[in-house]
């Protein structure tokens, strides 16, 4: 996979191509855009202040793994913000990807032109992640705000909180490839909503049985919520290498993936 995909990342035309795919979703899109990006970024938040904060004020404070003893806020917090990611860029890379492939049939006219399905698969997860790295950004600033983490540990988030967006987008457009109709999708937000609340995210995932604890450590979600959490309160250690290289390995994976799927359904 690997082979496949970094030789066309590193092509000067290839990546123009793809720029030009993200420019036209934003010629599109500008006016009403702010719009989508405040109902998506008052989630994440309307979650942090009714669990995080009110739940917390009965739950009190949390001693994690690593000895470090935080409030039931800033345990929330690192979740809430993983979720928003992940959130953010399924949004842009299923409904809204599998419209224009589908139904608008825009793929079918762009690859009229030089450019190639990897370039529109790699255009459409830029675009995903302006959305992600705009909700993250807000969400962090809002987390220092609270005194939640630091100043430094958020800037330290934020490229977390962005290869999340990536993984789960890439995710997200090779789901969206493998869909028949708009009712499939129902499947898929029960999946989305199932790792949301099983993720580590309310609760340490040792609070689970063994059998589940090691499942829930499987889930892109879960390495997702472990790493920003680790970045956040800190305690993670060299875990973090492996949670970066599980959602990097998940990127390239799924964007080689997604171009191939790509690739059949546009040329055949």
């Amino acid at each position: 996979m690997v082979a496949l995909v970094l030789p066309r990342l590193v092509n000067p035309a290839g990546a123009r191509r793809s720029a030009s795919v993200a420019e036209r979703n934003f010629t599109a899109l500008r006016s009403a855009y702010w719009l989508v990006l405040l109902s998506g970024f008052l989630e994440p938040v309307l979650y942090l202040f009714s669990i995080g904060v009110g739940v917390g004020a009965l739950v009190g404070d949390l001693t994690l793994t690593g000895g470090q003893v935080v409030s039931y806020a800033a345990f929330v917090a690192p979740a809430m913000l993983a979720s928003s990611a992940m959130s953010g860029a399924l949004s842009e890379t299923t409904f809204n990807f599998f419209g224009k492939m589908k139904y608008m049939k825009l793929y079918d006219g762009v690859i009229a032109t030089p450019v190639q399905p990897f370039e529109i698969a790699l255009g459409e997860l830029g675009w995903a992640m302006v959305r992600g790295s705009l909700y993250s950004a807000a969400f962090l600033v809002l987390m220092v705000g609270m005194d939640l983490t630091t100043a430094g540990r958020a800037l330290a988030a934020f490229p977390a909180a962005v290869l999340v967006g990536f993984a789960f987008g890439a995710l997200g457009m090779t789901v969206s490839t493998l869909m028949r109709s708009w009712q499939d999708f129902d499947l898929m937000g029960s999946a989305q909503f199932t790792l949301f609340l099983f993720s580590g995210t309310f609760v340490p995932a040792e609070a689970y049985p063994s059998v589940l604890r090691w499942v829930v450590e499987l889930t892109p979600l879960y390495r997702s919520v472990h790493l920003i959490r680790g970045i956040c309160v800190g305690g993670s250690g060299w875990s973090w290498l492996l949670d970066v290289a599980y959602l990097v390995a998940l990127t390239v994976a799924m964007l080689a993936l997604a171009s191939r799927r790509m690739s059949r359904l546009l040329y055949k």
